[in-house]
């Protein structure tokens, strides 16, 4: 698919590149943005894939299928303007896929396998090299957790762990304030996804078919299906991860929060004590700090 240029295009810069690609989303507004962008940018081709391959081995796990995304969008899409991308990107996909492959799950080379059958449909590389990619994708394994093994983990780290520092107020808040805009709560994109026409899930539907537009328009139907799945998809592990990250800040805030009022009373019990081995001053009942030490320990009860 195309896409409409925005009005205005930023400078390129390395910079702004590292400072775009750091922003980068699983939206798949976001990736048809930057690639745009890009592509507007082609006579800086070859920087540009240099810096998109080392951000890429930068990146979180959950973000590396992403970047294959947008440069899958760069290398479809710019073909028409000139084979710029095509030709550089070209020496780094193999590294890319095999160490993408090297950190994914199943269902992540999955994605990664119906990208090279688009590529091979559309004859985007030749088939030698798109079958050189695709056996990188068999021969590695998953290095991945499974969700049982990352739910006893993050169940022992909130148990057991005991960081030096606790996160700050307002990290809580931008954290939470962060999650308001989370996959699970676009319903615009949920709304996508339920509008999809049946064909796409339905099989026992393509024997409807009946010439070669009909079945072309319904692989062009199915390539943005399964796009928008992935996109939505790695949207809500992204926030899963966001979710943990945040119960974990929150127990360690609590965990401070009780320490420190723990030892705040201490000092103050503390006080209470010390008061009456100041000779002669009044009689400790009638000081207000012993006022004060009593409410405390009333409203503890």
């Amino acid at each position: 698919l195309t896409h409409p240029l925005p009005r205005t295009m930023s400078a390129f810069s390395e910079a702004a590149l590292e400072k775009k690609l750091l922003e980068l989303s699983n939206s798949q507004q976001s990736v048809q943005t930057l690639s745009l962008w890009l592509i507007h940018h082609r006579k800086h081709s070859k920087i540009i894939v240099l810096v998109w391959h080392r951000e890429l081995r930068k990146a979180k796990p959950n973000r590396k299928l992403t970047f294959l995304y947008l440069a899958n969008d760069v290398i479809q899409n710019s073909k028409k303007k000139g084979p710029e991308f095509t030709k550089d990107f070209a020496p780094v996909l193999v590294d890319a896929f095999s160490h993408v492959s090297s950190e994914s799950d199943e269902n992540c080379k999955k994605h990664l396998e119906r990208v090279l059958a688009i590529w091979q449909e559309r004859m985007v590389y030749e088939n030698d090299f798109i079958d050189q990619l695709k056996h990188l994708l068999s021969e590695k394994k998953a290095k991945k957790r499974t969700f049982e093994q990352i739910q006893e983990e993050d169940d022992d780290y909130l148990s057991n762990t005991t960081p030096k520092e606790a996160p700050e107020t307002e990290e809580l808040i931008k954290a939470l304030q962060e999650l308001e805009n989370a996959a699970s709560g676009d319903a615009a994109v949920r709304q996508k996804i339920a509008s999809l026409p049946p064909e796409v899930q339905d099989v026992s539907l393509l024997d409807k078919i009946t010439d070669k537009e009909s079945a072309d328009r319904l692989s062009r139907t199915v390539d943005e299906a399964c796009m928008l799945l992935a996109d939505y998809n790695g949207r809500l592990a992204a926030e899963l991860e966001d979710r943990k990250q945040l119960a974990r800040m929150l127990a360690d805030y609590v965990r401070i929060q009780k320490e420190i009022l723990a030892e705040k009373e201490h000092k103050l019990e503390m006080v209470g004590v010390d008061i009456p081995c100041i000779a002669g001053l009044q009689p400790i009942d009638s000081l207000p700090i012993k006022e004060i030490y009593h409410k405390v320990k009333k409203k503890k009860k």
